[in-house]
């Protein structure tokens, strides 16, 4: 099944993506509305994760993510231990090469925090999952708003 949206170039954009799954004795059957439009301001995509977020996720968002399931770039797991670390211990973290691209997220959120050597890792954790949520805010091609849900309504009349 597959709805288009003609953009300023004439070019269908929009798909959507079933997926059907089961959960126990039932199933579940997601309906993954997507969009592959660009902007001059959003060049990667106004559905794919902005500048602001790609110290965590620059990758495109895929079917699981869009399940609600985090899939995060295999990479994080050593920077964002070096980044909880280098919280811990003071350091510099734009003097490393690992944590360089994180130092000024990682400044934002420690001064909310009495960061310390047991709780470091659970915090970046914690402010990382928090990026992600954000990330998939960019991904919906109906924002959680009123404005978002008065559109996800007019589809669903034009698709019934």
């Amino acid at each position: 099944m597959q709805w288009k949206a003609p953009t300023e170039y004439g070019e269908p954009h929009n798909t959507i993506t079933p997926i059907a799954r089961r959960r126990g004795e039932k199933f579940e059957l997601d309906l993954v509305l997507r969009n592959n439009i660009t902007t001059r301001e959003q060049p990667l995509g106004v559905y794919h994760p902005h500048a602001e977020l790609h110290h965590i996720k620059k990758e495109n968002i895929g079917l699981i993510e869009m399940m609600g399931l985090a899939v995060l770039p295999a990479r994080l797991k050593e920077e964002l231990a070096e980044v909880a670390a280098g919280l811990a211990n003071g350091f510099d973290l734009r003097a490393n090469e690992l944590t360089e691209k994180r130092a000024g997220w990682a400044e934002g959120f420690a001064k909310n925090y009495t960061i310390t050597k047991d709780n470091a890792l659970d915090i970046v954790q914690k402010e990382t999952g928090l990026v992600f949520a954000q990330v998939l805010e960019h991904a919906g091609v109906y924002k959680r708003n009123n404005s978002g849900k008065q559109a996800f309504v007019e589809f669903l009349e034009k698709v019934k």
